[in-house]
């Protein structure tokens, strides 16, 4: 998914043009422009700024279905997850750990997550090998 194309999509759905959305987030047109264009990823800050200005929940950046994720909580507060409590340190703790990492790492550890539901059961740290009998590497 192409997080600038969807930015896009969203904006010109909504009727808005780079400069609401400058005006709203308080972020500068060019930005917004190469965000949209690829030439630049934005963190998960700069996606909720976004997100506020165009008045919908961060998850829908990443999210295409015609109803929320499971979940997500109901629709009357669906746009409040992660904004206090214990999901909203996550979700603090989060943002500054993505904004102290390189584009390189966090492009790695999207690679990650995205191999975690393909895992097959029982195969996290070589526990697979350890029910088989096998001995662990080094040992």
């Amino acid at each position: 998914m192409d997080i600038g194309d969807r930015l896009r999509g969203i904006r010109e759905e909504k009727n808005l043009s780079q400069g609401d959305v400058e005006e709203r987030s308080g972020l500068l047109r060019c930005y917004i422009s190469r965000v949209e264009n690829g030439h630049t990823a934005p963190s998960v800050e700069t996606l909720e700024k976004m997100a506020r200005a165009l008045g919908m929940p961060l998850y829908q950046f990443m999210y295409d279905g015609p109803e929320a994720p499971a979940g997500s909580g109901d629709a009357a507060h669906s746009d409040d997850w992660g904004t206090s409590g214990k999901d909203g340190r996550f979700m603090n703790r989060l943002r500054q750990s993505l904004a102290k990492m390189s584009e390189h790492d966090r492009a790695l550890l999207l690679s990650l997550a995205e191999k975690i539901p393909h895992r097959k059961k029982g195969d996290r740290n070589g526990e697979a090998r350890l029910k088989k009998g096998e001995a662990e590497p080094g040992r």
